[in-house]
């Protein structure tokens, strides 16, 4: 077996935690967890179901976002005298998408050990059942919630010969794909992989129309949402809008006027109606 420390100094798990259900969890996260000077929880509540299931009565700490400034001095400290410190968040990889980046990054530069635990992962986990190509994909952490930005972020992959791999929020999850249609065309392949490893776990598999309509059939979505998006073929992938081109389509098809007709194409666009005259003004 190899060993997690060669020497008798401080070191820091990055211990990865089940998504949902508890059996995934490996017997090497175990032991490192009930061998711990001090686990750091992204929710001590939360990661306490998980101990007290498997018996571990290690002492536990918060360690969350807006308390990772403050609470990483101090377990540096701790590592530093020597700590055997575990790093949990509530679900998967500490770091990814979670807290954890400063403390390790802290401790990496003090020259403390820093040592991965790998496990459950929800990104892996998702791409894996997805159906989609898996020799190449790309992880985008969450998308932007204000929908001009999140348009904008989709523009960037519109090209992507990779599968596109991002988390989202579930009540944001229809507008995502209303934008991920609008941008990168309505049979574009997608997946949502919902609440996975839990008892309610579910991926949707189609093209966007496709999902967007599987959920828009229900009043509301629930649960941790992975949304994995397929590389566009040639014939899928939409050119670039142009914004003159758009606005003048939007006044002949609704016979309106300029003014107007630049409200709606802002709301197309998913941006302030100032920003979307200042794009026309660029591209003049």
């Amino acid at each position: 077996m190899q060993r997690d420390s060669a020497d008798g100094g401080g070191v820091l798990y990055v211990v990865a935690t089940p998504l949902g259900n508890l059996e995934d969890i490996t017997l090497r996260a175990l032991r490192v967890l009930k061998e711990a000077t001090l686990i750091a929880c992204e929710d001590t509540r939360h990661t306490q179901k998980l101990l007290n299931h498997y018996g571990i009565t290690a002492r536990t700490v918060s360690y969350y976002e807006q308390n990772e400034a403050a609470r990483a001095g101090q377990l540096l400290e701790e590592l530093q005298k020597g700590a055997r410190i575990a790093l949990v968040s509530d679900a998967g990889m500490p770091g990814i998408s979670d807290p954890g980046f400063r403390l390790i990054s802290t401790a990496i530069e003090h020259g403390i050990a820093v040592v991965p635990v790998p496990g459950a992962s929800a990104l892996v986990a998702a791409v894996a059942a997805s159906g989609l190509p898996t020799d190449s994909f790309r992880f985008g952490g969450f998308l932007p919630a204000k929908a001009g930005q999140r348009r904008q972020a989709l523009e960037e992959i519109r090209d992507s010969a990779c599968t596109e791999i991002f988390y989202e929020a579930p009540h944001r999850v229809k507008d995502t794909l209303e934008d991920v249609a609008a941008i990168l065309g309505d049979e574009r392949r997608v997946v949502v992989a919902r609440e996975i490893t839990k008892v309610h776990e579910e991926f949707l598999r189609g093209t966007v129309r496709e999902v967007l309509e599987a959920l828009k059939a229900r009043s509301e979505v629930k649960g941790e949402i992975t949304l994995l998006i397929g590389a566009g073929e040639m014939g899928d992938i939409q050119p670039p809008m142009d914004p003159q081109k758009r606005l003048q389509e939007i006044m002949a098809e609704e016979k309106i006027d300029q003014k107007t007709a630049l409200k709606k194409l802002a709301r197309e666009m998913g941006i302030s109606k100032s920003e979307a005259y200042r794009m026309l003004q660029r591209n003049k």
